[in-house]
């Protein structure tokens, strides 16, 4: 899929983020549909068990719906994503910490051998992304912002959309496909990739 072309940077109002930050439930919980399963393999990757994956998923959308009025994603270098991660790797840390904590209450050579046992504390693994993993993750909240938008147009708008700012193909192809003008084409796109922008304004930053 071609995703790389799509320009979300377009500055806008009434994005995803200025909602959850204004405390409406739909968009928070439309932003944890984007970016759970992110934060959930972060999670699994730092040596986390499913159950405990799952509930350290949790901890830091808690952390994040506390103090999301604090990111500033105007700030040079911010990251709605690069700060999730850190905040999810807190939480990591956090679990293995308590971990520790709890075995060497107990003590006794059984529970000393559990705790070797325990992953190596994600304050030396960081994960820090290279640049392919950071263009799949963002081409995963793309195509999933594109999934959660879908039923709000009609589908002769969203074929005109996906055939041409997705799958690449020519708009005067697509015009021919779809029985329209290229003008009503390009008119569809620019329809569908505005939602997009309302949508992600502040949580990617695209170009």
């Amino acid at each position: 899929m071609s995703l790389d072309s799509l320009s979300l940077s377009q500055s806008t109002s009434n994005s995803l983020l200025d909602r959850a930050v204004l405390g409406e439930s739909v968009a928070w919980q439309r932003i944890i549909q984007l970016y759970g399963p992110l934060v959930y393999g972060w999670a699994r990757r730092y040596g986390l068990r499913p159950d405990d994956a799952s509930d350290v998923t949790q901890e830091t959308f808690t952390v994040v719906s506390q103090q999301l009025v604090r990111f500033d994603s105007e700030r040079t270098g911010a990251s709605f994503r690069g700060w999730l991660r850190m905040v999810c790797r807190n939480k990591a840390i956090d679990f293995f910490r308590n971990q520790s904590n709890r075995l060497e209450g107990r003590g006794g050579s059984t529970h000393q051998s559990i705790m070797l046992s325990i992953p190596t504390p994600v304050l030396q693994c960081d994960l820090a992304p290279d640049d392919v993993s950071e263009n799949r993750e963002r081409q995963q909240v793309i195509l999933r912002a594109i999934e959660t938008i879908r039923g709000s147009f009609e589908r002769t708008t969203w074929q005109a959309f996906w055939r041409t700012s997705v799958d690449g193909v020519d708009p005067q192809s697509v015009a021919e496909e779809l029985g329209m003008s290229r003008w009503a084409v390009y008119k569809c796109r620019s329809r569908v990739l505005h939602r997009l922008r309302t949508e992600l304004l502040g949580l990617e930053k695209l170009t």
